[in-house]
């Protein structure tokens, strides 16, 4: 064995002695130098102003304190607690097997202005006739036929729809600007609401839509141009299409593993 040789083991030693040597223990668990590093170095890259090494450990002791004193009231058999563990282990997942693949999409001009012209954001106005989350069918039918009769007043009335918001409309927030809610797209607002919204001209009306808040009397009273539009929001839209494809295709790889039913009575009746 040579000199230079000799020389490297020692100081891998020294190296590997180093990672071992112990900060800190707290009850059953040493701090190591190794542990201590990564750790320090993970709060630095995501951290603009990140503490000294000195307040860190006491962060680092502070959490192994918290682990052992939730392991000794057993916080982790708590239902929450067990669901969010599960949710950590699902993001886990996704991380490891997906993370390189997300980390990769790029989205293009192209593709945001593709996804705007079928996505544009539209300004709207409405009348609200409200059920609560736990109506009966009676009451959410009531609802509908209250709906109705004021659709077929506002299709007869000559007077300006904000006129017919602030007389009939159940949002009291929108009731105060003649019903607008603004310019809003496919994330902003609920599906069915933007769907029905899509389907109008400047200027129309639709028939009572349903969603989770109760039936709407929507107008179509602007379209922004791409030029115009959030972009922003646009590029974060196409991302989640990308991302998705992956998502898809991963869980479809892995479908054959395990045994899925549904109760399908039951699927239909969510809402």
């Amino acid at each position: 064995m040579t000199k230079e040789i000799v020389i490297a083991l020692f100081f891998a030693a020294l190296a590997q002695q180093t990672h071992a040597q112990v900060l800190a223990r707290v009850g059953d668990k040493n701090i190591t130098v190794q542990y201590f590093n990564q750790r320090y170095a993970e709060v630095k890259k995501e951290t603009i102003n990140p503490p000294t090494p000195q307040a860190f450990l006491s962060d680092l002791i502070r959490f192994e304190m918290g682990v052992q004193e939730a392991k000794r009231r057993h916080i982790q058999d708590e239902p929450e607690v067990r669901e969010a563990i599960r949710k950590d282990i699902y993001k886990g997942l996704l991380d490891k097997v997906l993370g390189d693949k997300i980390q990769q999409i790029r989205v293009t001009e192209a593709e945001m202005r593709n996804y705007y012209e079928k996505n544009p954001e539209i300004r709207s106005s409405h009348i609200l006739i409200e059920f609560k989350p736990d109506a009966t069918p009676e009451q959410i039918a009531a609802a509908r036929k209250r709906a109705y009769e004021i659709y077929n007043d506002v299709r007869q009335s000559r007077r300006p729809f904000a006129e017919l918001v602030r007389l009939y409309s159940d949002d009291n927030l929108s009731k105060p600007a003649g019903g607008d809610i603004g310019y809003q797209n496919r994330i902003t607002v609920v599906p069915t609401y933007y769907d029905a919204l899509l389907k109008l001209k400047l200027g129309q009306i639709s028939a009572p839509v349903r969603t989770q808040y109760g039936f709407h009397i929507i107008k179509m009273t602007g379209r922004r141009s791409y030029r115009d539009a959030n972009k922003d929001q646009i590029r974060a839209a196409v991302f989640d299409e990308k991302r998705k494809v992956f998502f898809d295709q991963y869980f479809n790889s892995i479908r054959s593993r395990y045994r899925v039913t549904k109760n399908e009575k039951l699927v239909k009746s969510l809402r």
